[in-house]
């Protein structure tokens, strides 16, 4: 009984809200607050990530099946938001406002939008240059990219994993503490390295997830905790990258609010969050191409909102659900627990 899907759900809604000041042209002068709206959505997502996929690979660490369920998580959605971006939302987008028709706007862009980015590396943003006329031009899908170091995370935990290193208590607190140098390094140091920055940045939210599962069982979780947690990482937004300091306090709050939301209603069976996170961004760029953006922030992101939440249902049951009974041994370990049941 826990509320991890909730907080995701809120967490990917938190990633519309922010692109919704970029994409009408409302730019969040305040670095405290830009550096708030922009980053913590996203590494939330990455804290909840370490938490439960180093859970998943202590509890079954077999590589196959390990792969196998990564894979499966994130390549069939992923696949076809590219598909249905470069072959339905902007072409059909592009024609209507440009007067065109749909097969003159098809281009063999669209086929290269799709092959170029299908490996998760995202190497181009936009489709023949489009969208155009719109506040953040030539970007439909600015949030696909960050999919690709949740993969590489991934990845890091199986190696990790394979080369037998948790059977040492240290490995996990030493992969915090590495992400954190490099943090300083590239946050406030001279590094300027693009896989370090990054590698840093998502990492150490990553390894901050992992290490609070690694001590679960003796981590207090209270009320005055979370408040405390919160105050901690409202007061690091003041900093140039927040994450020296609110990295863990950030990743503790938002695991110990799944911890501790326990209503029934908040106990999300469907998990729709994933698509929210990769349709969001497209239907907002439809929105501004015809004129939307001038409704303003607040409009326009509740507007954003209540389209995507129907692609991001349409993706949860017609595919990720589906996708997801695919996974190897998932037959057997159904039957074994019903056995136990039975038994």
């Amino acid at each position: 009984m826990n509320a991890l899907n909730f907080i995701r759900l809120m967490l990917a809604v938190s990633v519309i809200v922010w692109h919704s000041f970029p994409l009408t042209g409302n730019p969040v002068e305040w670095p405290a607050l830009r550096q708030a709206l922009g980053e913590l959505g996203v590494d939330g997502f990455f804290a909840i990530s370490g938490f439960l996929i180093y859970g998943s690979w202590k509890r079954n660490p077999n590589w196959w099946r390990y792969l196998a369920a990564r894979a499966l998580r994130i390549f069939p959605a992923f696949w076809v938001c590219l598909i249905v971006t470069a072959f339905l939302i902007a072409p059909i987008t592009t024609a209507l406002v440009t007067g065109r028709s749909y097969i003159d706007v098809i281009s063999v862009e669209n086929v290269k939008y799709v092959v170029q980015n299908a490996a998760l590396r995202i190497f181009d943003h936009s489709i023949a240059g489009t969208p155009l006329n719109v506040p953040y031009p030539g970007y439909w899908n600015g949030s696909l990219w960050t999919l690709f170091w949740e993969f590489l995370c991934y990845l890091g935990v199986l190696t990790l994993g394979l080369l037998a290193l948790y059977r040492f208590r240290a490995t996990v607190p030493l992969i915090f503490g590495l992400t954190f140098l490099g943090l300083l390094a590239t946050a406030y140091g001279p590094v300027e390295n693009y896989w370090a920055v990054h590698g840093s940045r998502f990492g150490i939210m990553f390894a901050a997830g992992m290490l609070i599962e690694q001590y679960a069982r003796r981590i207090p979780v209270s009320w005055p905790l979370l408040g405390a947690a919160a105050v901690v990482t409202a007061a690091s937004m003041l900093l140039p990258d927040y994450r020296v300091v609110g990295a863990l306090p950030w990743a503790y709050l938002m695991l110990g609010l799944g911890a501790m939301l326990k209503h029934p209603r908040l106990k999300l069976e469907n998990d729709i969050s994933y698509g929210v996170y990769i349709y969001g961004m497209p239907v907002q760029q439809v929105l501004a191409s015809f004129g939307l953006a001038a409704l303003g922030v607040p409009l326009f992101g509740i507007l954003s909102i209540l389209l995507t939440l129907p692609l991001a249902a349409a993706s949860w049951f017609l595919l990720e659900r589906h996708a997801m009974k695919l996974r190897p041994g998932r037959r057997v370990q159904r039957n074994v627990q019903t056995e136990a049941v039975a038994g």
